[in-house]
């Protein structure tokens, strides 16, 4: 059977190809490079124009993220008119289900190809030799296929099952309403998609930050280790930490363009 194995992120896709290869099996994988919690995402399936601004904007970066994200909504278009049984692997984050829920939506015309792996916290605590038992003390218990190791992904392997179809139109469905809600991030309760802002996120930065000087290395580190219904990537916290200080709610030693290597206090 032709299998095409869909993730979100590189990570993710560099564990799970080598589960595969560990099986002997050399099913395609697919890395959907978009973390969709956060962000403008209500034209994100016909223009990457919003998209891109706002990643310009979190990386500090003239990348050229529009054909990346060109690139994807191409992909989503192969997907839908190939042959091939298609697999979308997720954790429970809010980032993995928002891909689910996009690859249904593109699929859902095609509902007889869209199978779903699912991993759960207690797989983290799954017995193998390269696991990352770090991942597994997260108290939000949020799960990312990223966070598992490639023995860990192989035990799963057998798990992948097809997708019912009244699911999948509700999984369509959700995608719409999540896009056209467009809000600043979205945040999983319950496996529930909800809005969100950058409040409370900004709220912990400044709790971290004390009157001494700290770097901004460890201020984004700890926040990432928070509870926010979404998982906090580096990238975006790091975004936060210069919106602060371009806030005058932060104050800096180093330069904003150079916050990886900056110090911050209150």
């Amino acid at each position: 059977m032709n299998l095409i194995h869909v993730t979100n992120g590189d990570s993710a896709a560099r564990s799970l190809t080598e589960a595969l290869l560990l099986a002997g099996r050399d099913d395609q994988v697919i890395a959907l490079r978009d973390d969709l919690a956060v962000g403008p995402i209500r034209d994100v399936d016909e223009s990457p124009v919003a998209r891109a601004t706002f990643w310009r904007h979190v990386w500090n970066s003239a990348v050229d993220f529009e054909a990346e994200l060109k690139a994807q909504q191409a992909l989503f278009g192969r997907l839908a008119r190939g042959d091939a049984q298609v697999v979308v692997w997720h954790g429970q984050s809010a980032a993995d289900q928002l891909t689910l829920r996009r690859v249904a939506y593109h699929l859902r015309n095609v509902p007889q190809r869209l199978n779903e792996a699912k991993l759960a916290f207690d797989d983290l605590s799954v017995a193998a030799p390269d696991a990352h038992p770090e991942e597994a003390s997260r108290p939000d218990r949020a799960t990312a296929v990223g966070m598992f190791s490639p023995h860990q992904l192989v035990a799963k392997l057998p798990s992948a099952a097809p997708i019912s179809v009244l699911r999948i139109s509700r999984l369509a469905l959700e995608w719409q309403e999540a896009k056209h809600s467009n809000a600043e991030n979205r945040r999983l309760r319950d496996n529930m998609l909800v809005s969100g802002t950058w409040t409370d996120v900004d709220e912990a930065m400044l709790d971290i930050a004390t009157s001494e000087w700290r770097p901004a290395r460890r201020i984004a580190g700890e926040a990432m280790t928070q509870q926010f219904d979404f998982l906090l990537s580096d990238s975006v916290a790091f975004w936060r930490c210069r919106e602060l200080v371009a806030a005058g709610r932060l104050k800096i030693r180093g330069t904003p363009s150079e916050i990886v290597d900056a110090e911050l206090r209150r």
